[in-house]
This record gives C-alpha cells, sequence and structure tokens, in this order.
C-alpha cells in the first residue's frame, strides 16, 4: 500500500508533538509521503508561526524593525531542533528570509515559510528527503490552481522517491514566485500528493479523532461520524464545519481515494473516513449539522411572476451587477427569496434594491436580517420517512420559528433559516431528535 500523510499545525507545534508524529509515521511503513502544516499554537495563550510571518512581514513592508517578531519565529524552530537534538541549523534559511522580507518579497512567500521550515526540520528527523512543492504545485497568471500540470509535475518528481515530505499550503506562479492556497491549505496539498501517487489512503491527522456530528461548541460530547461522502462533507464544510479544508476533496474525489481524519494525540482512534460513496448505513438518520450565522433574506412579491419569462435571471442580474453571490433562492408562484451574507449585501442593499425595481417592477422588496442557516445532511434520510416533520416538530417544542426551508433534489440535505438568537437551540433540538432519541 502507499499511504500519504498530513500533519497539521497543533500536530508538529514543538519537538513533543514532532515525537509523535514521527512514532505514528514509522509505525506503518506504508506513510511514504508527508506533508507538513507550519507550527501551530502549543497552547491558548501561543502564536501560530503562520501568523507570527504575517506580522514580521507586515512591519518589514512598511520599512519598520520587525527583528523582535522574527526572534520569536526562530526561538520557535530552535526549540523544535534542540528538543529533537537534530543536527541541522537553519540560520542560513533565517538570513535568506529576513533579506526577502526586506526586499519585499511579497505576503504569500512570508506566509508560506512556516510550512517550508518544518518540512527541512521534519524531513531530517524522519531521514526523508525535502522536496520542495514550488514549481511543482503551478498556479497560472490570475492565481488560478493548474490542476493537471501539478498532478503530473508531483506525479513525475515523486516517482523514483520512495519517502519524502512536501510542506503544505503553496507553489508557485509559473516564474517562480510563491502563491499560497488559503488558510488551511496544506490539506489540499496533501490531496493533490495522494492523487499524483495514485494513494491507497490519505490520512489527515490533526488534534480532534474525526467530524462530529454537531459543533462540540454548542454540543457537549456530540457523537462522532464513523463514514461521510464527499458529498454530504461538501455540504457540512460550506456550512461551517471546518475539520478539512473543504476544496482539499476535489484532487482524491475522481481517483476515489479515501481520507483517513486521525487524532495525533490519540492514534489508537480510528477517526472519520471520508469516502466517494458506501453501501454503509450511517448509524443514525443524520450524517451531520452545521450552521452559520450572519445572513439575510430579500423577498420579493409580484403577481403573476412565475409566469413572466426571464424574471428570475432579471433578479439574480442585480446581484450579479453588484458583486453579490447568493446562497439560496426559495421561491413560490408570486414570491421569490434570495439569501445572501449579511456582511456583503448591507452597504449594497438599496443599490440591488434599486435595481431590482428597475429590472422587474415587484410589487413589494422587503428584507429581513439577521439570520441563521443551518444544514442538516444525510445519506440516511433518502430512505427515511417523515425527516422534516421531525425537524419541524423538535423546533416547534423548542419554540424555535422557522424564516425558510430549502431542499435539493438529491435529498441529501435540508436549508432550515432561523433566526440568529435562535441557532444554538435550533441545532440542539435537531441533535436531540436525531441523535440522542436514536441512541
Amino acid at each position: 500500500m502507499k499511504k500519504v500523510v498530513k500533519f497539521g499545525g497543533s500536530s508538529l507545534s514543538g519537538a513533543k508533538q514532532f515525537e509523535k508524529a514521527g512514532y505514528i509515521i514509522n509505525l506503518d511503513k506504508d506513510r511514504r509521503y508527508v506533508v507538513p502544516s507550519a507550527p501551530g499554537k502549543r497552547n491558548s495563550k501561543d502564536n501560530k508561526v503562520t501568523d507570527l510571518l504575517y506580522k514580521a512581514y507586515a512591519l518589514a513592508a512598511s520599512d519598520k524593525d520587525f527583528s523582535n517578531v522574527f526572534s520569536e519565529i526562530e526561538d520557535r524552530y530552535n526549540e523544535i531542533i534542540n528538543g529533537l537534538s537534530l543536527k541541522v541549523s537553519l540560520d542560513e534559511e533565517f538570513d535568506k528570509i529576513k533579506k526577502n522580507f526586506m526586499d519585499k518579497m511579497g505576503e504569500d512567500y512570508a506566509a508560506s515559510r512556516g510550512e517550508y521550515l518544518n518540512g527541512i526540520l521534519l524531513a531530517a528527523y524522519l531521514g526523508y528527503e525535502f522536496v520542495d512543492p514550488a514549481g511543482i504545485i503551478l498556479f497560472d497568471d490570475e492565481g488560478n490552481f493548474e490542476s493537471h500540470k501539478s498532478y503530473d509535475a508531483m506525479r513525475d518528481k515523486l516517482e523514483n522517491i520512495e519517502r519524502a515530505v512536501i510542506p503544505g499550503f503553496y507553489g508557485s506562479y509559473e516564474d517562480g514566485r510563491i502563491k499560497t492556497f488559503s488558510r488551511g491549505g496544506s490539506d489540499i496539498t496533501g490531496s493533490i500528493v495522494a492523487r499524483s501517487v495514485k494513494a491507497d489512503v490519505y490520512e489527515n491527522w490533526t488534534d480532534v479523532s474525526g467530524f462530529f456530528v454537531a459543533d462540540p461548541r454548542i454540543i457537549k460530547d456530540p457523537e462522532n461520524i464513523e463514514m461521510i461522502t464527499y458529498t454530504e462533507l461538501r455540504e457540512l464544510a460550506y456550512m461551517g464545519a471546518s475539520v478539512l479544508h473543504e476544496d482539499a476533496i476535489f484532487p482524491v474525489r475522481r481517483e476515489g481515494i479515501p481520507i483517513n481524519i486521525r487524532n495525533t494525540n490519540k492514534p489508537e482512534d480510528k477517526g472519520s473516513w471520508i469516502v466517494q460513496s458506501t453501501g454503509q448505513k450511517s448509524r443514525f438518520t443524520i450524517t451531520g449539522i452545521a450552521g452559520k450565522k450572519g445572513f439575510c433574506s430579500v423577498n420579493i412579491e409580484k403577481d403573476k411572476m412565475n409566469s413572466e419569462v426571464g424574471f428570475g435571471r432579471k433578479v439574480l442580474q442585480a446581484f450579479e451587477d453588484n458583486d453579490i453571490s447568493f446562497e439560496h433562492m426559495p421561491s413560490g408562484i408570486d414570491t421569490m427569496t434570495i439569501i445572501v451574507h449579511q456582511d456583503e449585501f448591507i452597504e449594497k442593499e438599496q443599490s440591488v434594491v434599486a435595481e431590482i425595481n428597475r429590472l422587474t417592477h415587484p410589487d413589494s422588496i422587503d428584507i429581513e436580517s439577521d439570520l441563521a442557516l443551518i444544514a442538516v445532511v444525510g445519506r440516511g434520510m433518502k430512505a427515511a420517512k417523515g425527516t422534516s416533520g421531525r425537524i419541524f416538530s423538535a423546533l416547534a417544542h423548542a419554540n424555535v420559528n422557522v424564516k425558510m426551508i430549502d431542499q435539493g433534489s438529491s435529498e441529501l440535505n435540508i436549508i432550515i433559516g432561523v433566526r440568529n438568537e435562535d441557532f444554538e437551540n435550533a441545532i440542539k433540538a435537531i441533535y436531540n431528535i436525531f441523535v440522542l432519541a436514536e441512541l
């Protein structure tokens, strides 16, 4: 077998965490390609190295003294070197990075150095070859990831390398300038490597034992999700479930490579499996619940709207012209509701309203703010009768008023809109009726 393993920032935050990661890697000879993040927080009061790099570069870009912040970065890596008794020095790398900061090499370059330096140390600790993803993971001039070029380049690079460490989070433009993914992008790098080497499994090691049915900040000790499909995860990740970067799914999805989310601090836990499809039934009717606050609805009414060709297109044009994307669009015969992010919409609301009026001449437009959206997701909902009824019953008993409901034709998810202040109570009510009642 061939496994790609990615370790998050909390899993490589210091020398002790390096030792845990090393033990896990050496425990299984199939763990051949390792993707590290930058060192994360060692405790709640600590700083992530990536944040320190952003801070140091911001000072350098403003021609201010960044030496104190950079010294903190150096100390973090030297603590790892000394704690592991590594016979390696990063002094030359530090000097080069400081010079490039003063030369204003760019924020992406600065942010990427956390993974780059951690990759050097992890390769030295494991005795693996270090492979810099710059020049292998490629972006076009607009900053878009060039998938096929990158897969081919990574495959060719690793073809004759038995074991390697490939830093996560960044690649480069064709001209060599560093380009990063969005925060959490080391997950994507791991997925790219897994696809390129045709891995049997992509293990993603973090500080939790997989996915939970609901947010543990809302539900105390929520049940673990043992197996989840790519599609279900996409729905939950989009609505705020954040154990894995949502874009990490795409490289492995077409190849059918499963992802196993594991806990570095509890390696005996089996974690959660993310798969293309499965015949296994989920433990509960639903797979998971996730949601976000901060939406608003634009409710448009017009008699005989349904018979007016192009009405929906004209409404959406008003949002597009103001550079606003919509989240959901439930509609009736004479009504249409557009759900948008409140912070994106609020400054442009009058411009949007004016354009909707000009384009469609509605009878009325009503805007409601401070809404939350909750996604109830699960492949088991297809075969279960009365799922929506159970949701509404649970919310009614919790005195939560439903402002919106939207269900896709796949029957995989139901989106519910509630007031921001009802968000936590709504999730608790749904969890209780679908999880606690089914245990």
